[in-house]
């Protein structure tokens, strides 16, 4: 029997979205063998030269204009008209070519850019299922079009905005946001503080995400107080220059801090972390939720960043750093309350079973099983 082809797209905007895209990709493998699956970042595919310099204009605007990405966000209304004939120009040809050339069964985006691209196909006679993943805990305008058959969402608050907005009730499923298998999984921490020589002791794990932005040498340092007593990891993604500041100062050249580049085994340093300093994506922040780890948030963008930022507050799974003194709160619960903070880490695991990880991607394979299929 041929097997079902689903095709993945995404954008290079933030690491979150593609690493979704490659999480519900590995998912589906593992689910059925008879589903093959492609990921594609949509504009660096189309256009390899053009997209590397958008992406980075992007990245520089929200670490030096912030406030310009949250006016953007609050105010999608303005744009969706023009941001459709945009891309409608842009893409439309060179994605019409690849949705015929590679024939999928049924296509999921983990960006909104892409899911207006093949709903505006859609709307011109292409003839696919379409899925979209919103990989926040908000939703705004632009996520949302008639063409989609299915929105997977992180939680019923979002699938109420939605709602609230003209969904069909019909479309929308929460899911959770699709993170690699290896998240849910709790390996031996043994073995993992040998894998990366890290002692059994209270550890801190600070993240940038994969952009590694978040490099505040006022939080750093102050964390670094509580050196000969915390373990402290710091992963900074792809931000080289950082680190190698970092590792040059000798504030941080101690036995129990760890000063890490980008790496694929997140889900491990969290596995043996007890707390994640972060900023709050979409991704890291589902991911800290799968290992139940208490998160303290750091700097969020205007936009997304908040909703996701004020969402897990609520819940009581984070809490934002709105200065040195809830850093110094923490640090000390490490030192003087870590039965308690283990105690609400396993309290945790448990409240968030009803999400499983494999949700998007069973519904997937059940729209393959169940649709009318592209021809």
């Amino acid at each position: 029997m041929a097997k079902k082809r689903v095709l993945l797209l995404s954008e290079g905007f933030g690491a979150g979205h593609t690493q979704a895209a490659h999480a519900l990709s590995s998912s589906l493998r593992q689910l059925s063998p008879s589903v093959q699956t492609k990921v594609l970042e949509l504009g660096s595919f189309l256009n390899p030269k053009i997209a590397p310099l958008i992406i980075s204009a992007y990245r520089k605007t929200i670490t030096t204009r912030p406030r310009l990405v949250g006016y953007m966000y609050r105010h999608q209304k303005s744009f969706n008209r023009f941001t459709a004939l945009a891309l409608h120009r842009m893409f439309y040809t060179s994605t019409k070519n690849v949705v015929r050339q590679l024939r999928p069964d049924i296509i999921v985006c983990t960006h909104f850019i892409p899911s207006a691209v093949i709903s505006r196909l859609k709307r011109l006679g292409t003839n696919v299922p379409l899925c979209t993943v919103i990989t926040d805990y908000d939703a705004h305008d632009t996520w949302i079009s008639p063409e989609v058959d299915r929105y997977f969402v992180s939680t019923p608050e979002v699938k109420r905005k939605l709602l609230n907005r003209g969904v069909s009730q019909a479309k929308i499923q929460v899911t959770g946001i699709p993170i690699h298998p290896d998240f849910w999984t709790h390996p031996s921490k043994e073995e993992i503080r040998e894998r990366f020589n890290l002692s059994d002791m209270p550890t801190v794990l600070v993240m940038g995400g994969g952009w590694g932005i978040m490099n505040d040498e006022v939080v750093h340092e102050f964390l670094t107080r509580w050196r000969e007593e915390v373990q402290i990891i710091f992963c900074l993604g792809n931000n080289d220059k950082g680190r190698e500041e970092m590792e040059s100062n000798s504030r941080y050249q101690h036995p129990n801090i760890r000063i890490l580049g980008f790496t694929r085994e997140i889900d491990k340093l969290m596995e043996v972390s007890d707390l994640l300093v972060t900023k709050p994506g979409g991704m890291t922040c589902t991911e800290g939720l799968a290992k139940g780890i208490p998160m303290l948030f750091h700097q969020p963008l205007p936009g997304q960043e908040e909703e996701n930022c004020q969402y897990f507050t609520a819940q009581g799974l984070g809490e934002p750093i709105h200065s040195l003194e809830v850093l110094g709160k923490w640090m000390n619960k490490l030192l003087h309350q870590y039965d308690l903070i283990q105690e609400q880490r396993a309290q945790n695991l448990q409240d968030i079973e009803r999400f499983h990880p494999m949700q998007s991607a069973r519904s997937i394979i059940d729209m393959l099983e169940n649709e009318k299929v592209y021809s």
